[in-house]
């Protein structure tokens, strides 16, 4: 089982997100996807449905977006790697699978058990009104419609069910727990000598020869990168939408075209009385249950103040009879459509005849009434300009994107002619090849500089054609002036190369050293060494990894151990192990660590579970077309 989770280690963490967090909720599917050449070559397919490189390139960028909201700072190269493009792609087969095997099973939920996931978790407590109706604006923002998100939302709740049964059904053998706790508790006593690189660098005077030897054997590190110098413009949504001039009629008017969007969803509170009886049950079974709700109605229609107390005694909702039958409030669309209709056509304090559902007999009272009420247009104002606003900036961005792209393109020795006609600024910066850690909007595109480093951008210093920078933004650049890449001149980096070979000659005087230390003490072996420590895998105090893997591998039976551990830069060190000891119990910490080897154990579960659904589902990469499609975005 631990094989497996090592083996597998690049997809834990993303298991583990998958069951704990919805993935993508917050930043939908929906996009705009050009198919450029070869985006729809298939890449992979799961359960006979085909996934497009097209779909992979856009769900690679959503990611890409993603993470540099998130770390700003990343470094954009990391990012667009053939292994991060293949982790995208292995993500997207993963969700196709288990969006196969809820609709298999029937996992997704319907619109009433989706209603009720969506106003009780607290995770989407940030995309609902008050009204627990969906904020539009939030997703409006990310993309995403309604309905889109809707759409995901079912998904998302139907591929937590089919690995959330996995792993929360889980058990990790005792056995494999103490032994497990055994190997990362286990104490080693150590000492250790070290022969620290830095220590030896006053005896290193390097010569000319030295350096030039290092610097002909390094030269590819000494290469500094092509770039260029470039100006470039931006058409954006957001300033299209500030710049917009909205008219007080055009936000009344709005406002009572979409009444409903301003209204606040009427809410009911009820209590009830249930009489649990299955829809197929006989009919005299049916017969009785009714005779049993009918006795309990007419006795709490004799004494309604009584109606808790009933509820209490006799209910047979397991979920509301501690609570006198009190449901909470609740929307329209999350009970049973006949429970919902006598709920709505009740009066506050009324309490109804017998109603029948899937459930049984129900005796039902309602207790409040909240909502149902317009908002002012006063108190609205502010999300209507805004919500007026966005929509005419996206007519005016759809008209003024087919002008930029028009315009680029067929004028293409200068971005004048566009930045007149849609009154543009320019801007400009230097440039390499990927995108500076740190870049922010067109500098932080990977597919902008792309274009920039084009063939015919770097020999005609053309504009390149418009590329989609972003959500409703698209940018193009030109060349000004470029700089191949080159091998700078010894001369120009003469203080880097002296000190590398100061440092590589300094380690090697250390390993020297240490090693000779090392042949000492076999002569002399309970001649004690500088630093004494004990630690576990648990905790390493501090100790380099090299150093805690010498010392991991020293063999128990042949104590004291003695060896000499490589630091690479840093030098040499001489340890030595001393004594074992068992781990000391600490109920604390072992019900901690058993409690993380659970979920470890969990996720390899969910893990190989995973993998036997993508054989059911007959899921396949085509490697032949990823690796074309990997070659063809190589810089």
């Amino acid at each position: 089982m631990f094989d497996f989770v090592r083996n597998h280690s690049r997809l834990v963490l993303g298991i583990m997100v998958l069951l704990i967090f919805p993935s993508f909720i917050f930043f939908g599917i929906q996009g705009y996807t050009r198919f450029t050449e070869g985006g729809a070559v298939t890449v992979a397919k799961v359960d006979g449905q085909s996934i497009s490189r097209a779909e992979w390139d856009a769900e690679h960028q959503r990611n890409v977006d993603r993470l540099r909201r998130q770390r700003p700072d990343v470094d954009a190269k990391l990012l667009e790697t053939p292994e991060m493009k293949r982790e995208t792609l292995d993500g997207l087969v993963r969700d196709r699978v288990l969006i196969a095997t809820a609709r298999q099973y029937h996992l997704v939920p319907d619109d009433a058990r989706l209603q009720r996931l969506f106003v009780t978790d607290p995770q989407f407590a940030g995309l609902r009104n008050p009204d627990g109706s969906v904020n539009r604006e939030i997703l409006a923002a990310q993309g995403m419609s309604v309905e889109a998100f809707e759409q995901q939302l079912r998904q998302e709740f139907g591929m937590q069910q089919v690995l959330g049964a996995v792993a929360q059904s889980s058990f990790t053998p005792p056995a494999v727990a103490a032994t497990s706790l055994d190997a990362l508790l286990q104490r080693r006593a150590v000492q250790i000598q070290r022969f620290d690189a830095n220590a030896f660098r006053a005896q290193v005077t390097p010569a000319d020869s030295d350096l030039q030897a290092y610097y002909d054997a390094h030269a590819a590190e000494f290469r500094a990168p092509e770039q260029a110098q470039i100006e470039y413009v931006v058409l954006d949504l957001a300033a299209l939408a500030k710049d917009a001039s909205v008219p007080e009629e055009d936000l009344r008017r709005y406002y009572e075209e979409n009444a409903s969007r301003y209204t606040q969803a009427e809410e009911r509170r009820a209590s009830h009385i249930l009489v649990k009886v299955d829809p197929s049950a006989p009919a005299d079974e049916k017969k009785a249950a009714k005779a049993r709700a009918e006795q309990l109605l007419a006795d709490v229609r004799r004494s309604p103040n009584s109606f808790a107390e009933v509820a209490r005694k006799n209910s047979q909702d397991p979920g509301s009879a501690a609570r006198g039958g009190d449901l909470d409030f609740f929307g329209r669309g999350m009970m049973a459509k006949p429970f919902e209709d006598a709920v709505y056509a009740m009066k506050p304090g009324e309490i109804s005849n017998v109603i029948e559902t899937d459930f049984g007999y129900h005796i039902i009272t309602l207790t409040g009434i909240r909502g149902g009420q317009k908002k002012s247009f006063e108190s609205v104002r502010a999300e209507v300009e805004q919500e007026v606003r966005r929509t005419l900036a996206q007519k005016r961005y759809a008209e003024a994107a087919e002008t930029f792209t028009n315009t680029v393109y067929e004028q293409s020795d200068s971005l004048k002619p566009v930045m007149d006609k849609l009154k543009l600024q320019k801007q400009t910066a230097t440039v390499m090849r990927q995108p500076a850690p740190g870049a922010a909007g067109a500098l932080a595109s990977a597919k902008l500089l792309e274009a920039v480093f084009s063939d015919d951008s770097v020999r005609n210093k053309r504009n390149t054609d418009a590329v989609e920078i972003g959500q409703n933004q698209m940018a193009s650049a030109r060349i000004v002036s470029y700089s191949p890449a080159r091998t700078l001149p010894l001369a120009e980096v003469r203080d880097r190369v002296r000190e590398a070979v100061v440092a590589q000659k300094a380690a090697t005087l250390a390993k020297a050293e240490g090693a000779k230390r090392v042949e000492a003490l076999k002569k002399t072996p309970n001649e004690a060494l500088p630093i004494s420590l004990t630690v576990s895998r648990a905790q390493p105090q501090g100790l380099p990894r090299p150093i805690m893997e010498a010392v991991l591998r020293a063999d128990p039976k042949k104590l004291p151990a003695t060896v000499g551990v490589d630091l690479g830069t840093q030098g040499y060190a001489v340890v030595r192990v001393t004594q074992v000891m068992a781990r000391e119990a600490e109920p604390a910490t072992d019900a901690m660590l058993q409690q993380q080897l659970a979920q470890t154990w969990a996720t390899a579960e969910a893990l190989a579970y995973l993998d036997a659904l993508k054989r059911r589902t007959k899921a396949e990469i085509k490697e032949a077309a990823v690796a074309a499609a990997s070659k063809s975005t190589t810089p």
